[in-house]
């Protein structure tokens, strides 16, 4: 194998025409340049250099070497800078996926800090519930989602999931997201301090993302009693809309209902209190990188303002 520090020595050795020079040139001793040249020799498996008294001249193949050695090291060197400029986070990108309260709420502050500390570091952005936005960070789509999960389960010590959704994941919990009910503002429950479950019975449902959609019909069983899910849908304003327009009501994320100017509708908590844990995911090599590990701790950042 031929290494670039001894295509280095071969350039000197041609350019000055000897090795004591060439030593000269690199900062080192002769002996350390004889002893280069020589391991280079091997590696090609023929002599580069004709020894003439003190003068070094290059045979057919030394001179082929030191002809493709110029771009060899030229792109090494191109490579080694923009790697350091990865690493010191000059460059560089970050491929998000979030699910759509996230990006309407923690992302937008998370990547204007990224903006203002980092500029050369490129951040896009694309939305995905989960579990497809956990299945594209594993497919290699993208290098970082924001997901979330309902339930009480949280990470374990070592930064995975305590029941193996997540294990092969590096996880981190930004917020709880608790749960509200939304019902029109005409509703006879509007106002009210707190609702059960159970005293919404009755009503039509509009129903949110297809986990979110599981979630609440497995609440409601719980409760004794299984929702009519009248309208289904994963836009968040549409959901508001429904609701404020007497068409039933709904339990939003309190990012989703941040997210949206809620008109025609009141907010009341419910009970049992219904949660869900946001989280951002990575992969363990991933978490390593400098700008995803900068996007990462500004999300932290977001979700705690």
């Amino acid at each position: 194998m031929i290494e670039a520090r001894h295509l280095r020595v071969l350039r000197a050795v041609a350019g000055t025409g000897s090795f004591s020079a060439a030593a000269r040139e690199l900062g080192c001793t002769q002996p350390a340049v004889s002893q280069q040249m020589k391991a280079l020799e091997q590696s090609a498996g023929t002599p580069l250099l004709i020894r003439a008294g003190r003068e070094m001249r290059l045979t057919q193949a030394g001179t082929a070497l030191v002809r493709h050695a110029a771009g060899i090291l030229a792109g090494l060197t191109a490579a080694e800078e923009e790697v350091a400029a990865i690493a010191g986070l000059r460059a560089g990108r970050v491929r998000l996926v979030s699910f759509p309260s996230g990006s309407s709420t923690l992302v937008p502050t998370a990547l204007a800090a990224m903006r203002a500390e980092h500029p050369g570091t490129r951040i896009s952005l694309v939305e995905a519930e989960p579990p497809r936005s956990v299945e594209m960070l594993r497919e290699g789509d993208c290098d970082l989602a924001l997901a979330f999960r309902y339930g009480s389960a949280s990470p374990s010590a070592g930064g995975s999931a305590s029941d193996g959704e997540w294990e092969d994941l590096v996880v981190r919990p930004l917020l709880t997201d608790r749960l509200v009910g939304l019902v029109p503002e005409g509703h006879r429950l509007a106002g009210a301090e707190r609702v059960g479950m159970a005293e919404l019975a009755d009503e039509p449902w509009i129903a949110g993302c297809p986990r979110c959609r599981r979630h609440l019909v497995e609440v409601c069983e719980e409760v004794g009693f299984t929702p009519r899910i009248d309208f289904a849908t994963d836009d968040y304003p549409a959901v508001v809309g429904l609701v404020g327009a007497g068409l039933g009501v709904a339990v939003l994320p309190e990012l989703a209902v941040e997210s949206v100017r809620a008109k025609g509708v009141s907010t009341v908590a419910v009970e049992p209190a219904v949660e869900r844990e946001v989280v951002a995911l990575t992969l363990p090599d991933l978490a390593r990188v400098p700008a995803v590990a900068a996007t990462l701790a500004e999300l932290e950042r977001a979700a705690t303002r």
